[in-house]
């Protein structure tokens, strides 16, 4: 699964969870993320999909199977290069935003690149390409209190988006907002990560939206299958 962007397999995780004890949330878990493949991931609440991506991303360690991203096995990797990798092949989205309230919207675009060791100059200059993909730049000297929910979250795919990763990681990215303007921003979100030619996991309980894109997969009883919406 060299040439895959993001490839897990065997992915198990429990938790302790007091009486009656153990909860296996992952059992096996497993799916390949092709370079450029857009794929929704269904599943019913509680079903560990945001366990799922926390493990992806590397935010949380698996308790047996393996992690690769862009060809790289992060089995037992340090926390160090963990961190770098998350940082440099790895976006997240979530469904509240989290913007910095004190910064505009093209600074919360542009601070992740500066991080990262971006000039500030080009930083600039690809914050603003990103927030003109999604129609926010007229709104870029904004802070987030100013903008509406649509486009906090639009300012929040630039940001997932701003040092150009290999994956990104998506959980319920919609799904705070109402449903016409959740379906505009989804449009939105489809163009930039297809414009962009990264890959996308995208978890949604939308099955309107998980069908627009190019495979759907299923969490259930801790292993992912392959399924129409």
């Amino acid at each position: 699964m060299s040439d895959a962007a993001l490839h897990l397999d065997g992915i198990e995780k429990t938790y302790l969870a007091g009486t009656p004890g153990e909860v296996a949330v992952l059992r096996g878990a497993a799916l390949t993320l092709a370079p450029g493949e857009v794929v929704a991931m269904v599943a019913p609440s509680g079903a560990g999909k945001s366990t799922l991506l926390h493990i992806a991303g590397l935010l949380d360690t698996p308790d047996a199977g393996r992690v690769v991203i862009a060809g790289r096995d992060m089995t037992g990797a340090s926390d160090r290069a963990r961190t770098a990798t998350r940082r440099r092949q790895v976006g997240f989205i979530y469904q509240f935003h989290h913007l910095l309230p004190e910064f505009t919207a093209l600074e919360n675009v542009v601070l992740p690149q500066l991080a990262n060791g971006t000039a500030p100059g080009a930083a600039r200059a690809r914050a603003m390409d990103l927030l003109e993909r999604v129609g926010v730049a007229p709104r870029a000297g904004h802070r987030p209190a100013a903008l509406s929910g649509g486009e906090q979250q639009r300012v929040a795919f630039c940001r997932a988006l701003a040092n150009a990763p290999q994956v990104l990681l998506a959980d319920e990215p919609t799904g705070n907002l109402d449903p016409a303007t959740s379906a505009r921003v989804f449009e939105a979100l489809l163009d930039l990560v297809r414009g962009t030619g990264l890959s996308a996991l995208i978890a949604t309980h939308n099955l309107e939206l998980a069908a627009r894109m190019d495979r759907v997969l299923h969490l259930n009883e801790g292993r992912v299958t392959d399924g129409p919406a």
